[in-house]
């Protein structure tokens, strides 16, 4: 099967995935193959081809927001589920026995591992998923409208719940790429008023196409104190900046895994039970409460198709701020509903 793998971090300037020739994934118990029909572009994969977040196992074939079907099974899995369109997303297996798993918190698992990360991932023709850590779609989405939703839209979900965001709130988003797409739809449809701060004049127009009732760039503050604010991007200004336009007993959720660092600031910012909290990992009822809802609002993605072979390509637009909204990679037969818009 043909693969894009990562031997060596490296920038994305100097192209660090490989194309390769693996042999098939065969399923052990409990295991499927899913053949892939898409693979979202996420700003953790090109984190880990750069070398910004530390490689947990090289070589290794990135990729967690996959859509495609279940080809063979394992020992132990239904036989009915050959054909079936599953996502796969980042978390890709727990220990089940942890006081974490035990507590529906398995994405603090000690021992979770990570899709794209610990195991193989979707940058190829084929993948091998843990059977219980496959999420059936839900019609309405084609494969490449679902792709960028299993990250993206997931986490993106998940900073809400920890942001504590309920219906009539103000919510402030920093940066606006694929994820904060997915969460200004979930929070309009909430009944939130939301609040967009980014200085792409690009993510400025879609976030008032998808809702927005304020747009501004770094340099500007919401008109009214905030109930809740999630920031995307990988750096500590714009958290502490978040954290200075909330009101009293206001939550800034940190949707990244990456940040550069945190500069020193004044308590009063914090003073007032003001809170920052990171967003780490998504659990499989994170994922299928989002598919859920996201079929229901409707979600849209917005994204650029690139084939398989160009997902250095693709990696490069992400790091030089150039792709709209997200970026899929199209790797084998889409499902007969899929477009390539």
């Amino acid at each position: 099967m043909r693969a894009q793998r990562l031997e060596k971090p490296a920038a994305a300037d100097r192209r660090p995935l490989v194309a390769v020739e693996l042999d098939d994934p065969r399923p052990g118990p409990g295991e499927v193959v899913v053949d892939v029909a898409a693979c979202a572009v996420c700003r953790t994969d090109l984190q880990l081809c750069e070398g910004d977040l530390e490689a947990h196992l090289l070589p290794i074939v990135p990729g967690h927001q996959i859509v495609g079907r279940i080809s063979r099974v394992g020992e132990g899995v239904d036989a009915a589920r050959v054909g079936e369109r599953v996502g796969i997303a980042w978390i890709a297996s727990t220990c089940g026995r942890c006081r974490f798993c035990t507590t529906e918190r398995e994405n603090l698992c000690v021992e979770a591992r990570f899709t794209g990360w610990d195991c193989d991932g979707g940058y190829a023709d084929k993948t091998l998923a843990r059977a219980d850590f496959v999420h059936p779609l839900p019609e309405g989405f084609d494969d490449l409208d679902a792709a960028p939703l299993l990250c993206g839209g997931v986490i993106g979900y998940r900073s809400l719940k920890i942001a504590g965001v309920e219906a009539g709130m103000r919510v402030g988003l920093y940066g606006f790429g694929a994820s904060a797409t997915a969460v200004i739809q979930v929070a309009v449809h909430l009944g939130c008023t939301v609040y967009v701060v980014t200085r792409s004049s690009a993510e400025q127009d879609r976030a008032r196409r998808l809702g927005a009732a304020w747009v501004g760039g770094l340099e500007e503050s919401p008109p009214v104190p905030l109930d809740a604010a999630i920031t995307f991007a990988p750096v500590g200004e714009v958290v502490v900046r978040a954290l200075s336009d909330l009101d009293r007993g206001g939550v800034v959720a940190v949707n990244a895994i990456h940040l550069d660092r945190i500069p020193q600031f004044d308590y009063d910012r914090l003073w007032w039970e003001r809170q920052i909290r990171s967003v780490a990992n998504v659990t499989r009822v994170d994922v299928r409460e989002f598919l859920d809802l996201a079929a229901r609002i409707p979600i849209r993605t917005e994204y650029e198709v690139a084939d398989l072979d160009r997902a250095n390509d693709a990696l490069g637009r992400l790091a030089r701020g150039e792709i709209r909204g997200a970026s899929v990679l199209r790797v084998s037969g889409l499902s007969p509903t899929s477009t390539t818009s």
